[in-house]
């Protein structure tokens, strides 16, 4: 029997449940908008083009003495240096409360429900990182510059706090969701916490955990300038004082560097992943 050829259909079949999709979407989002009172037309209101014209304009010409790079090349390493230092703590804090909240790890779950003394100390950890990483690291940061004063100090120890927080979070999450069976079985065996997590789960899940480590130094790279802004020292901070000053030049040149340091971290990033994937 002849195959006969069947035309394609002249419109998409699924479109009715699409454009319904799309306006319901539309439908939730409108009092969102209303609420954040968003109106982005005014960005084309003739003095506010006027505004943004002149800010522009004093971008030209660019910042290049020799004093003012030197100036910038010590703050973008120092940047560099908070963003690295900042994870560094975070892995310090993220470690041992990973250990403490991965229920695979726990000796008293092997006969299916754990301990009520293990359980607790599991939801305490929890909670923990979920203080840790709800409050922003800008938040951290402004309470750190009151403690430690202004300078550096504060971003890493603001970077550590969140950081530590969402790495401890995911950290469990991966351990957890990996192949457990190894892991169970040495601990049946007589082996401890810290032996059937580097003998059992962390093999299996090296791989992924250095990657999500990797890719939280890149946003911490990030971090790290803005948190620059409420006085926690590196490139954000001198950015800050010279969009104080009016210093358009200055403010042109260290964003030209800032975007080529996310984009060097970028890299960075992705060649470290696949280096160690």
């Amino acid at each position: 029997m002849p195959l006969t050829h069947v035309p394609p259909p002249a419109r998409d079949p699924a479109w009715r449940g699409r454009l319904g999709g799309a306006l319901a979407l539309l439908v939730l989002l409108w009092p969102l908008g209303v609420a954040t009172e968003f109106r982005p037309w005014v960005l084309f209101e003739p003095q506010n083009l006027r505004v943004s014209g002149h800010f522009l304009g004093s971008f030209w010409p660019l910042a290049l003495d020799d004093e003012f790079l030197a100036l910038v090349a010590r703050e973008t390493w120092r940047t560099v240096a908070m963003a690295t230092a900042g994870v560094a703590l975070a892995l310090a804090v993220a470690i041992p409360l990973t250990l403490l909240s991965t229920r695979v790890l726990s000796l008293s779950a092997l006969s299916g429900r754990m301990a009520t003394g293990p359980s607790l100390l599991r939801q305490a950890v929890r909670w923990l990182l979920v203080v840790l990483r709800s409050i922003p690291e800008l938040v951290w940061a402004l309470v750190f510059v009151r403690v430690v004063g202004l300078g550096p100090t504060a971003g890493v120890l603001a970077i550590a706090l969140t950081y530590g927080g969402m790495l401890g979070k995911v950290y469990g999450e991966i351990l957890e969701s990996g192949d457990t069976h190894a892991t169970e079985t040495l601990l049946r065996n007589g082996a401890g916490r810290l032996q059937g997590f580097a003998h059992g789960l962390l093999p299996t899940s090296a791989a992924e955990l250095t990657s999500y480590t990797v890719y939280r130094w890149e946003c911490a790279v990030r971090s790290s300038v803005v948190l620059g802004f409420v006085g926690a020292g590196g490139l954000g901070q001198q950015l800050d004082n010279a969009m104080k000053m009016f210093n358009g030049g200055e403010v042109a040149s260290m964003l030209l560097v800032f975007m080529a340091l996310v984009a060097l971290a970028d890299r960075t990033s992705a060649w470290l992943r696949k280096a160690l994937g």
